[in-house]
């Protein structure tokens, strides 16, 4: 298996530094534009878009034009990279994996790439990259890298410039017994329920995330757009949702980890999250009710992070030679994980289940993930076609290791 690995670092910019860098993710952004300009062009009149190759060759030409010398001083790599995105952004649109590309704008996701190893550095035991154009940078070392570096990018972000090396490694995972396995039921009130009982619940309280941003937001609305002081206002509502996102990948990276060390087979509903976060305002014709309610669930789902949360179990089960099963969600929290009762009165509250053909008494989110697992079992032995299962059967694994 080829493993990919991706870790990331916080650089230590000098004040130079920073401005080739900000001005390279300028450039970057400039190209994709410029190209994405005269796609829309061609389009319109009938012609053909360019591919990958004759963009390169535009972009050469804008390089020794006087009006656009600029991109001159940025490397030609990370342009051509730029290219690349849009050429791929295309690819998405034309088998409708995604809409149509926009036009990119200052200050959201600044970043360039350097794509071949031989282009950057990496001096691990003192802590510094080398980049081109931009020398030596300082980085802080926070854990090893390891495999072979493929490529490098690097990212501006609320608090700085950050770097990411892409990693690959062989792996050969041994084959793990199925016996160890266990079932989870994800819910809002408690992340994560495992069918032997153990819980984890998010360290975010969304009631005082809310009114944080809620009071900040308040104190952006009475600065005067533009003004020093709504800058830092801006800044202050950015480490906010900042702190949320660290918060949030610090613990579905340890539960992640923890279950995957644990058990080899790990089974969770199928839950399509799109639909269940859809607004419930309806239309003028048919307007929706309980609007309001809906609304705040929707926050509190989208504020978990489930499908993160499955990925990630996905490919660091795929390393141990574990597997990830995704079942219907069909009647697994109405269903008695004792006699296999299914009746709607089995779950009077939010939290208990008591089962009324068998007596059964149980804490709701248990009995869920029991039946979750039973589902799960049931299907990897007699093969139905209800569920998906994430074999890892696939010759390179992408993953996401963040540091």
């Amino acid at each position: 298996m080829k493993l990919l690995k991706s870790f990331k670092f916080k650089l230590i910019f000098k004040t130079e530094q920073s401005r080739k860098a900000a001005q390279f993710a300028g450039c970057k952004r400039y190209v994709f534009n410029q190209a994405l300009e005269m796609q829309i062009q061609r389009s319109e009149s009938g012609q053909k878009i360019w591919s990958y190759a004759e963009l390169c060759r535009q972009l050469t030409d804008w390089r020794h034009d006087e009006e656009t010398a600029f991109l001159a001083k940025a490397p030609t790599h990370p342009l051509q990279q730029g290219l690349k995105d849009l050429d791929r952004a295309f690819r998405n649109c034309f088998e409708k994996r995604s809409g149509f590309p926009r036009f990119k704008r200052k200050g959201n996701r600044d970043s360039f790439r350097y794509p071949d190893q031989k282009q950057f550095k990496i001096d691990q035991p003192n802590s510094r990259f080398y980049l081109p154009k931009l020398g030596w940078v300082r980085y802080y070392n926070s854990r090893e890298i390891t495999g072979t570096a493929k490529q490098i990018t690097i990212t501006r972000e609320t608090d700085g410039w950050y770097v990411s090396v892409q990693t690959e490694e062989d792996r050969n995972p041994s084959p793990q017994v199925i016996e160890n396995s266990v079932g989870i039921d994800v819910g809002v009130a408690v992340f994560a329920t495992m069918s032997d009982g153990v819980k984890f619940n998010s360290p975010l309280d969304l009631k005082i995330v809310s009114k944080k941003i809620a009071n900040s937001q308040r104190n952006l609305a009475k600065k005067v757009r533009g003004s020093s002081n709504w800058r830092k206002s801006v800044s202050k509502i950015q480490k906010i949702y900042k702190k949320i996102f660290n918060v949030r990948k610090d613990f579905l990276h340890k539960v992640s980890t923890t279950i995957c060390k644990n058990h080899a087979v790990v089974i969770v509903e199928d839950l399509k999250v799109k639909n269940m976060s859809a607004s419930a305002k309806g239309t003028i014709e048919k307007p929706g009710k309980r609007v309001k309610a809906k609304s705040g669930l929707n926050k509190a789902i989208l504020s978990q992070g489930w499908s993160e949360f499955f990925r990630q179990l996905e490919y660091k089960l795929a390393w141990n030679g574990g597997r990830l099963i995704k079942i219907a969600p069909h009647n697994t929290s109405m269903r008695c994980a004792n006699c296999n009762h299914v009746c709607k009165e089995n779950r009077k509250t939010q939290s208990s289940f008591e089962c009324i053909e068998c007596k059964n008494l149980e804490n709701a989110d248990v009995n869920a993930a029991k039946n979750i697992q039973a589902a799960g079992l049931a299907v990897l032995a007699c093969g139905e076609n209800q569920l998906s299962i994430s074999s890892k059967q696939e010759p390179t694994v992408m993953a996401s290791c963040l540091a």
